[in-house]
């Protein structure tokens, strides 16, 4: 079950995403954080952020919608508080990095520059650039090579860029990513949408739109790591509605090197390492020596 990720030896191919697992520490108490492949922390930014207004989270059929509005509290205290206490742990620990305009990323990452035990960054690029007119990073290939080519001289760590599904097409996306200096890609974030409560006239999330995510949008996900790995030579992070081992085993079959859960975790907290447990049992009913060896055999 033992893969290599940009470099990095991970345990098995299961991370925890962000934005579903804290900073990590927190589920130390009711998951074996020792048994998933890592860890990518709650979104950090220069200075705390305080997020948007309740309700933030609006369960639906087949998945959720959040508005969290990318809530923290900043670089420099996740470097002095959550860090010492999380790299206790054996996972590999992924910062996920964002901001508002180039700058900013750069700054977050001369921040965490001095976090001991932050193994990579995985930038969050579904931000609007309010440099550019409020123009989307994850939806304009110039923009997001331009970032990419900014924070890429400022660290030794491998840079990992999370892709917005929100886009006609993701090749030239991840294309742009390579090609500026990317290590690898991680896809997809969650989907735009919105949901209303008819008697009121009102949204059911206090800042109107949210990100669709959950096993409704597997499919679609699955289809866009495939598109993306077809399009790129460096690793894929899949992820999009992953419930199950055989979940994740579908999207290594698509081209994905590792895969991250996250809504499952609402329901679940232990989901990774229940997720790495039946993709191993996979594994070994396919009679297959390695778990590398699902990558990118999809037959269409």
């Amino acid at each position: 079950m033992g893969v290599t990720l940009c470099g990095i030896a991970l345990r098995n191919p299961v991370l925890a995403a962000s934005g579903t697992y804290g900073y990590g520490v927190e589920f130390a108490s009711v998951a074996d954080l020792n048994s998933i492949g890592g860890i990518v922390v709650k979104g950090l930014s220069r200075e705390p952020i305080v997020g948007n207004p309740a309700p933030r989270l609006w369960e639906t059929e087949a998945g959720m919608i959040n508005s969290i509005g990318l809530q923290n509290i900043g670089a420099r205290a996740f470097v002095a508080q959550k860090l010492p206490a999380l790299r206790q742990f054996r996972p590999a620990i992924l910062a996920n990095v964002f901001g508002y305009a180039p700058g900013d990323y750069a700054e977050t990452i001369r921040i965490l520059e001095d976090g001991e035990g932050i193994a990579a960054y995985e930038l969050n690029v579904s931000c609007p650039n309010t440099k550019s007119g409020g123009m989307y990073f994850s939806s304009d290939p110039a923009l997001l090579a331009e970032l990419v080519a900014l924070v890429r001289p400022l660290t030794k760590r491998p840079l990992v860029v999370k892709l917005s599904p929100n886009v006609a097409r993701i090749e030239p996306l991840a294309e742009a990513a390579q090609a500026a200096g990317a290590d690898a890609v991680s896809l997809v974030n969650t989907f735009l949408s919105l949901a209303i409560d008819a008697h009121s006239r009102k949204a059911r999330l206090g800042a109107g739109l949210g990100g669709l995510s959950g096993p409704a949008i597997k499919p679609i996900a699955l289809r866009m790591v495939y598109e993306a790995a077809q399009a790129v030579r460096i690793p894929v992070i899949g992820m999009g509605g992953i419930r199950t081992g055989l979940d994740a085993a579908e999207f290594m079959v698509a081209g994905a090197s590792a895969v991250q859960v996250g809504s499952a975790n609402f329901w679940d907290p232990n989901s990774p390492v229940r997720i790495a447990r039946e993709l191993e049992q996979f594994v070994k009913k396919e009679k297959l020596q390695q778990v590398q060896q699902l990558v990118g055999t999809l037959q269409l």
